[in-house]
């Protein structure tokens, strides 16, 4: 099936209009040679447009039919990708009849709250670190929580060769705080405590920009209400479909 489309576009943001995946994830495709125009291999940075023939491995992309957002409470053990043939990935856990992705990451021993999208333009808007978008998590460590382990954390880690930005952090029992970030690193979380002597026992996520956990079952996942979809399209300058 060729896709519609009002203009010529760069590859990857025509790949994502159809919700196959991110712009990010088609930039990987195109790059390791797996996207076709026309028959000829894609390149970073090509273009398409309405009429052109644009294959992933061989396959036609498919218009996608609906507009999905989801949360899922994702479960430890879960990986957060899109590759189907990784055991416990995150596509085949939820089971949806659209072809979904996960925005962004939630580590494999990490559980709490994800979203999924197959809006692949609305990734970037959240991801980007410039939007200094806030998430907020729940973690559990090995010892007693200091003041100047809390003060330390809250102005700023130095993992990855680079400072973290400053964030938010509060107390919540002898071993357990809360942590308000605006970035994501990798591990960050897990890197951050183990600068200052912590191991993480428990990291849960409990909220992603206006988009609340709340009491959802671990493993369950339910679409964005109308309301929360509004508040985020406002929060992101975006117009959720």
């Amino acid at each position: 099936m060729k896709v519609r489309c009002v203009a010529q576009l760069r590859i990857n943001k025509f790949i994502s209009e159809t919700g196959y995946c991110s712009r990010r994830e088609a930039d990987k495709l195109v790059d390791s040679g797996r996207v076709t125009i026309n028959g000829s291999i894609a390149v970073l940075g090509s273009q398409a447009e309405e009429g052109d023939e644009v294959l992933v491995d061989g396959k036609p992309l498919k218009e996608k039919k609906n507009t999905v957002y989801i949360a899922l409470n994702k479960p430890i053990g879960i990986t957060s990708t899109t590759e189907q043939h990784i055991e416990g990935n995150i596509v085949d856990f939820v089971g949806h009849t659209e072809r979904i992705f996960p925005i962004g990451r939630l580590d494999k021993d990490s559980e709490g709250l994800i979203l999924l999208t197959n809006d692949g333009d609305i990734v970037n808007k959240i991801l980007r670190s410039e939007g200094k978008h806030e998430k907020e998590y729940i973690v559990t460590v090995n010892r007693p929580v200091t003041e100047s382990f809390l003060r330390g954390m809250a102005s700023g880690v130095k993992i990855l060769g680079e400072k973290t930005l400053p964030c938010t952090v509060t107390r919540i029992s002898e071993r357990t705080f809360r942590i308000i970030l605006t970035e994501g690193k990798n591990r960050q979380i897990r890197r951050m405590c183990s600068a200052f002597g912590y191991e993480v026992h428990k990291l849960q996520r409990i909220r992603i920009m206006n988009i609340h956990l709340g009491s959802m079952n671990r493993g369950s996942w339910r679409e964005l209400t109308m309301d929360e979809k509004t508040e985020l399209g406002r929060l992101l300058d975006y117009r959720l479909l």
